[in-house]
Parts: C-alpha cells; structure tokens; sequence
C-alpha cells in the first residue's frame, strides 16, 4: 500500500562516476602510446570519455581536438570517424547540440573515406544515441540496425563485440520503453552473448542487470510464475557476484549498490530478511559512494519493510531521509517526491495525527500541481521553440524592416505614457481628498451599525446553533436507517448470488460429465475404427499370401506332378531327364515358398531388426531397371518389434505402389530418428499424380497405410508433381 517505487533504477545504469585509479591506469597508457600514433589514436577515445565523465571537460575536449588533427592526415578515414563521433557524443551530454550536429556530420564524411565496417558502425552507433536522446526513436532505431549490420560483417578485433555490445544495450532499453518485450529479451541476450566475448565485466554486470529487469518486467506482469521471479533473482545475483569478483576492474562502485537495490526491491515481495540485507548493503555502498538517488532508494526500501513491519515511526524516519537525498540530486524525479509526501501523509493517517497527514497532503497537492503545469510549461516552450525555429529566418528578415518603425512607435508611446502618468496623479490626488472628506461622515455611521451587528449576530449565532443541533439528529436517524436498509439488501443479494452459483456450479459440473461420456465415446469409436482397418489390412495380408501359393507355389507344384506323371519307365533317358526338370521346379517352388514365408514374417526383421529387413527387401527388389537406395540416419532400433512389423509393412507398401503406379527407375527409402520421433520417408522418380484430388479413403493402398499411421499415432504427408515424381513423408513418436 505504501511501497516507494524507484522505477529509474532498474531502467537506467549509473556510468558517470568512474574510479579514480581507472582514469590513472588510462592516463598512463595514452602517454606510453604517444610514440606509436596507430596505439595513441585508438586510446584516444576511451581516455577522452573517461575524463569527460570526470567533469574533465575541457581536457577531454583537448585531447579530441588533438587526436583529431593527427587522424585527419591518415590515408584511411577509420580513427577520425570514431574520433568525432565520440566527440559528437560528449557534445550532445553538453547541450551543445550545434556543435554536436556538426562533429556527426564530420564523423560521416570520414566515415565515406573507410573501408572500416567497425568504424562506419561506430558512426551509426553514435548517430542512434544522438536521435534517442533528441526523441527520435525510430531514426534511433534504423541508425542501430544498420550499425549492426557493419558490426556483422566486421573482423573481430580488440574493441567489435564492447562496441557491438553497447548497440545490443540500446535497442533493448529503447524496446523496453516501447512494451516490445521480445524484442527486448532478445537483444539483452545478445547484449549478455557479446559482453561475455569481450570479457569486459562493467559489460557483462551491465548485461546481467538487464537480463535481470527483463525478466523482472514478466514476473510484474505474471506475479504467480515463480520461475520468471527465479531468473531474475539469479540475473542480478550473478551480477553482484560479477562485481565482487572483479572490484578492481569496475569502473564504478555505485553498481554495487545499484544491483543491491534491485535485488533488495525483489525480495521485499516474498523474503523480508533477504530485503532488509540488501537494502543495508546498498545503503551503506551508496553512503559511503555520496550516490543520493541510491541513498534515497535505499532509505525507501527500509521504509517500506519498516511499514511490513508496522514500525510507523521508522518508517516516517527513512522516507524523511530519502525526500532529503532526493533535494540533493541533480536529478529529480517528481514522481518519486510524491510518492514520498503520499506515503507520508498516509502513514500520519495511520498513526492518527490527522493534522499532519493533512499538512503533508497540501503539500502532496502543491507539489503535484507545480509538476503538472511545469509540465505544461516545458510543452508549451518546446512547442513554441519548434515553431520558431521553422520561421526564424523568414521573422529575421521581416524584424529587420520594421525595426526602425517600432523605434518610433516606442519614442510616441514613452510620450503618450507620461501623459497619461500625469493625468492619473492628477485624478489620484482629488480622489484621495475625497476619500478623506468621506472618512468623516462613515466613521460615526459604522459605530452605530457594528452595535446593531453585534446583537444581531449573537440572536442569529443562537438560532443557527439549536437549528444546527437538530439537523445533526435528524441526519444520524438518517443514517442509521440506510445503514439497516444496506445491510439488509447486501445479505439478501449475497444469499442470492450463493444460490446462482451453487446451480450454475451444478449445471457446469453435468455438462462435463456429458462431454467426457462423449469423448469417451469418440475414443472407443476411433479405436474400432482403427482395429477394424488393421484387421481389413491382414485380410488383404491374407488373401495376398492364398494368391501367392496358389499362383506360384500351386503352378510349380501342379507343373512338377505334371511331369513325373508322364515319365516312361522304359525309356531311360527321359526318365533322368523329366526327373531333372522335376528337381529343377520343386527348388523353384521351395523358392517360391521362402519368398511367401518371408514376405509374411520376414526372419531379418525378428533377428536383426527394421534396418537389416529393409536393406535386404530393397536389395531383393532392385534389379536392373529399377534401384531401390536405403538411408538410415541416427537411427537406435528402440522400437519395438510389433511396431517395426507395421513400418516394414507400411513401407512394403508404398514400395510396391510406386512400382505399380509411377514407372519409377529410382526409389529412395530414408529412416531418420530425432528426439523421440521417427520420421520415414519414401521418394520415387517416377511419374506422379494430382494429390490434391486423391481420395485417401477410395485408393485401398493409402486407405491402409494411414490407418497403419494412425494405429502408430504418426502423421502421413504427401508431395506429388507430375512428371517429376512422388515424397511421401511420415512421422511416428518412438514411444
């Protein structure tokens, strides 16, 4: 109820104030690098920012101009882009905003003389933080993009992924603002990927943060996912975890308390002591750093677990603190102000000092309307300062012509107001005199009607007392009545309510029982369904194998009978040559017999599983006019064996069709497993069809193969062109 929310904390993460021994180190390595100009120029923009956000702005400044000189004379235009563009950065933080355009616009036109994709998307880098911070978001945003297609398509080198990294930084941050939320996540996470190639660890306690506050704005959405409350609990530990580990190298030590803060703010909801941990750290960080939005947000957050704990005058005490430190920032966020004087207010409510709470409630008041027209004020300026500018040259020239006029009109009216000065301390003094005259006569007059008035207002003071008296009775008889009236109405409409939801309830709870009797019912319809196909497959199964022992076998059988019949045993050379013949159609037919044998129960497949059966059918198959290929990819022979009987069926099948029906020269059978699913694939050279008019349930061969599919609980997909060939593509889960 009373929570202090400071919102900018999380969005925004303090860079200014670097460390002192960070800026040395720098300092340092510029001047050792004042030999070699290629090192020198590279350094030069690191160690001119550094010393621009330590209010060293005119030493900055020098070493740009410097630097600048020095890349200007280079063949290739790589260090004098990067060089004003950092200088059109520290412009723009400086409200130098035409010098700022100007060191852009040079920035580009090295930026033309490079062949540095690192350095042209420095340039678009640099363009994009200059229109986000003048609100031209989506300007920004194409400027990004395109830095981050150089950025791409550039060589890795000491500085690509910082660089890359802090382009990632922005989009998210701009995403963030616009509810984007994907595009937000994605762009942290690449933020994180390239701060970790860097090794940077201010990048990467950065990348962290943000991964953190992006998670954090989905839990706020989702408070009952504590999994999302997880992740970003785990973000901002790793980057507090980050910072501990390399103190020495952070360029800044209110990050700490920044992180602590965060964190602190997530635990208020569900872990207090946690809480009250890091809200102590990030005050004593940000205490002994002389951070005041830290320090306020640490003391508000105190506030806030003094409030869980009832502790109102604790409370009261750290949201004085944190008003104070909010005085002294050079950055004020109103909001938070009234929040505070809200909070405060509410908790003099709470404690029944009634006078104060209102004290602090005027002041809630006062400060909200000195916002809101400032507000207005600092819309109207900029509103106008737009419009201006837009006509200012043509006011220019138009000023210039009447300017002389408006000399002469000013001497005329320095004339006429003398005048009429003159005239109204003429007119003043005889109405003084008057004034004086009728004093007098008033003064007498008033004596007797303040008496009248007087006793006058003591009767009416009476009257208005005793009226006032019975009206306060007659209003709480009133009252009274109403509330009885209310109390009454709310049981009944209570009552009411009960009763319509115990039928609703009723009615709800028989209409899913009706619905699952009906599912239930689908269920065992399909299931015969599927039953019965699959029975209707091994009738076909059956009357296949009958033709093929009466066709086959039966022939070679009748033939063999055939021939021993009509033997002479007189004549013994056709004896042992019908003998021959007879041995040669009894193999035929034993033969005949393993091939029907196999085609029902194929022995590879029991012994060896689906891989050998398969190879050893298209083997069996392929002959001189046909070729029939096997792939086999990551495949396990998991499966089990009544499951591969039903694929090597399936795929018998649609081998055969293809033979019968496609005047195909090439088969390619492919069995791939993935994760839990097989996926098979039949493809054929051959002639093709119209699949869109095939009518799955009349062609008997389909009709069998995809109630096999669907006994299997897989998908059948089938691709067809006309004379280029037929795909036929199957998934089945494995288990």
């Amino acid at each position: 109820m009373y929570r202090l929310l400071f919102i900018f904390i999380v969005c925004v993460c303090p860079f200014f104030a670097q460390a002192q021994d960070v800026l040395n180190k720098l300092e340092k390595e510029y001047s050792h690098a004042s030999n070699n100009t290629a090192e020198q120029l590279s350094l030069a923009p690191k160690y001119a920012t550094a010393l621009f956000f330590h209010n060293l702005k005119s030493k900055s400044y020098q070493i740009l101009e410097t630097n600048i000189s020095i890349a200007a004379k280079q063949a290739d235009g790589k260090y004098a882009t990067i060089l004003y563009a950092v200088q059109a950065m520290n412009y723009r933080l400086d409200n130098k905003t035409a010098e700022s355009s100007k060191s852009l616009d040079m920035a580009k036109a090295y930026s033309l003389k490079t062949n540095s994709n690192e350095a042209k998307g420095y340039f678009n880098y640099a363009k994009g933080w200059i229109l986000t911070r003048n609100n031209k978001t989506t300007d920004a945003v194409a400027a990004y993009l395109k830095a981050i297609d150089y950025y791409e398509n550039s060589p890795t080198t000491s500085t690509l992924y910082g660089r890359f990294g802090n382009v990632a930084k922005e989009l998210s941050t701009i995403y963030s603002n616009l509810n984007e939320y994907q595009l937000e996540e994605k762009y942290s996470k690449q933020f994180l990927l390239l701060a970790s190639k860097q090794n940077d660890p201010n990048l990467i306690f950065d990348a962290y943060m943000r991964m953190g506050y992006v998670y954090e704005q989905k839990y706020i959405q989702n408070p009952s996912n504590t999994e999302l409350r997880n992740k970003t609990e785990q973000y901002y530990l790793q980057a507090i975890a980050t910072f501990n580990k390399n103190k020495d190298r952070m360029l800044n030590r209110s990050s700490l308390s920044y992180a602590a803060i965060n964190l602190a703010n997530l635990y208020t909801e569900f872990d207090s002591d946690k809480a009250m941990q890091y809200a102590q750290l990030a005050n004593k960080v940000s205490l002994e750093t002389g951070d005041a939005i830290h320090i306020a947000s640490s003391f508000g957050i105190l506030a806030e677990l003094a409030l869980q704990n009832k502790n109102y005058d604790l409370a009261k005490s750290y949201f004085l603190k944190a008003s104070m430190e909010i005085g002294k920032s050079p950055v004020r966020d109103h909001n938070i102000e009234l929040s505070i004087l809200e909070s405060l207010s509410r908790i003099s409510e709470e404690q029944g000092n009634y006078k104060e709470a209102l004290t602090y409630y005027k002041s809630y008041v006062d400060k909200y309307k000195s916002v809101y027209d400032q507000e207005k004020l600092d819309i109207t300026k900029r509103l106008e300062s737009q419009f201006d500018k837009e006509r200012q040259e043509q006011k220019y020239i138009k000023l210039q012509l009447e300017s002389d006029k408006k000399a002469q009109e000013i001497k005329l009216i320095n004339i006429l107001r003398a005048q009429r000065e003159q005239v109204y301390n003429n007119l003043k003094l005889v109405e003084e005199n008057q004034r004086e005259r009728l004093k007098f006569s008033e003064l007498e007059s008033e004596k007797k009607e303040q008496q009248l008035r007087l006793a006058k207002l003591e009767t009416v003071q009476k009257n208005n007392d005793i009226n006032n008296f019975k009206k306060l009775l007659a209003f709480k008889e009133k009252i009274n009545t109403y509330y009885t009236f209310f109390i009454i109405f709310f049981i009944v409409l209570i009552l009411l309510l009960l009763y319509a939801y115990k039928q609703r309830a009723k009615s709800m709870k028989q209409r899913d029982e009706l619905h699952a009797l009906a599912m239930e019912k689908e269920k065992q319809n399909s299931k015969i369904s599927t039953l019965t196909a699959l029975l209707e497959g091994q009738e076909q199964e059956r009357g296949r194998l009958a033709r093929d022992l009466h066709d086959g076998l039966g022939g070679l059988l009748s033939g063999t009978k055939h021939q021993l019949s009509y033997l002479d045993p007189h004549e013994f050379g056709n004896i042992e040559e019908g003998i021959s013949k007879s041995i040669d159609q009894i193999d035929g037919a034993v033969e005949e017999l393993r091939r029907v044998a196999h085609n029902l129960m194929p022995d590879l497949l029991t012994k060896y599983g689906l891989e050998v059966a398969i190879q050893e059918f298209a083997s069996r198959i392929s002959n001189s006019a046909l070729e029939i290929h096997t792939e086999f990819i990551n495949y396990s022979n998991s499966i089990s064996q009544e499951k591969q009987l039903i694929i090597y069926r399936i795929i018998q099948e649609l081998v055969n069709n293809a033979i019968k029906h496609a005047d195909t020269s090439e088969i390619i059978v492919q069995v791939s497993e993935e994760e839990n699913l097989l996926n098979l694939t039949v493809e054929d050279n051959g002639k093709g069809f119209d699949h869109t008019n095939l009518d799955v349930r009349k062609t008997a061969g389909f009709h069998n193969i995809e109630l096999r599919v669907q006994f299997l609980k897989g998908t059948m997909n089938i691709n067809s062109e006309l004379n280029i060939g037929t795909s036929i593509e199957l998934q089945i889960p494995i288990h």
